[in-house]
């Protein structure tokens, strides 16, 4: 399942800005964290390594009507959270990402590694794909990365110029689908299973809205959750944690959980709007996401929506408040 972002920070279930998470509102899955290491072990310490058999361990990502992605901003789009050598990755793709003055624009791919504890370290060599679907010359990009905390994402930027990539002549382009994937050379030694996914890009949805108005902010328990709503034929609640998900108790932590049980290895695509809205002027606090809902991985949200000194002061009425979920699924994938 892939999963997209906007506007936010670290990737676990997240809230997501237009380009990149920032460290402030990050936006996650809560997805199953790494296996730990041995008991004794060190932290950082990297506990055994070896490299691949010789049948590299590859996720294929197909994006069918890349144009339509294209008409929806500059935002990073996320792939589904997949699963290769017992470790849960997922690739990010940003169709029209820019160079400091330059007009242009390109294709940037990032391989992020999801829910990696503090004494994990990952030390990876591999390869980016575009394939090319004429003529078999397939662009290749290695790539060489620690993986451990803070350090969890890596990548090329501005990767290939997107009128590049578009050139019918290249093959890269074709059925108005482009395949990209990500190529395993070495990592630390866990189980190969290769994997791919297969995404299509609606051109058109209807995005539907529900509101959960909270009469008591401070009789909410940590987490909470609102009642279940049906949108766009599946359902959802929200799910909020009034002094955050994490030790400090500084944020609320906000996510939009799926309620529904999809079929065996498949995904929808959910473009998401989440605001806290001030129940007296309307004042809104907003969080996007573009992001994969599967049965491995359900919500998607912000561990540091916003701070509770922001929230109290701006969006808090007494002890009222109120949060609004838009929804539209933008498409669907299966994981093979």
């Amino acid at each position: 399942m892939g999963n997209l972002c906007f506007r936010g920070a670290g990737r676990g279930s997240i809230k997501g800005s237009d380009v990149a998470p920032s460290p402030t509102k990050g936006r996650t899955n809560q997805g199953p964290d790494v296996v730990p290491p041995p008991a004794g072990s060190e932290p950082n310490q990297v506990f055994y390594e070896a490299p691949l058999p010789a049948e590299r361990t590859t996720f294929k990502w197909t994006i069918d009507g890349l144009s339509n992605l294209l008409d929806r901003d500059k935002r990073w789009t996320y792939s589904d959270v997949f699963q290769i050598k017992g470790l849960n990755w997922f690739l990010k793709l940003n169709a029209r990402d820019t160079k400091t003055g330059d007009q242009n624009e390109y294709v940037s791919l990032r391989l992020e590694l999801a829910q990696l504890r503090s004494y994990t370290v990952v030390e990876t060599t591999y390869k980016f794909l575009i394939y090319d679907q004429i003529y078999g010359k397939h662009r290749e990009y290695q790539v060489s990365h620690k993986y451990e905390k803070g350090s969890t994402c890596s990548g090329i930027p501005c990767m290939i110029p997107l009128a590049e990539l578009k050139d019918r002549s290249s093959g890269l382009y074709f059925n108005k689908s482009c395949v990209f994937a990500v190529e395993f050379i070495s990592v630390v030694v866990h189980k190969a299973n290769d994997v791919s996914e297969d995404l299509f890009v609606q051109k058109k949805t209807d995005t539907q809205v529900y509101t959960w108005n909270i009469e008591d902010f401070f009789a909410l328990k940590n987490p909470s959750y609102s009642p279940e709503f049906e949108l766009c034929g599946h359902k959802w609640s929200l799910q909020l944690y009034p002094s955050g998900n994490d030790t400090n108790g500084n944020y609320l932590s906000l996510y939009l959980v799926m309620n529904d049980r999809l079929d065996k290895n498949a995904a929808i695509l959910v473009e998401s709007r989440i605001s806290i809205i001030n129940p007296e002027t309307s004042r809104r606090d907003s969080g996007k996401g573009w992001d994969e809902y599967s049965n491995n991985f359900k919500n998607w949200g912000w561990h540091k929506f916003i701070s509770l000194e922001d929230f109290k002061d701006g969006y808090l009425v007494k002890t009222k408040c109120c949060i609004e979920a838009q929804v539209a699924v933008v498409g669907s994938s299966v994981m093979k």
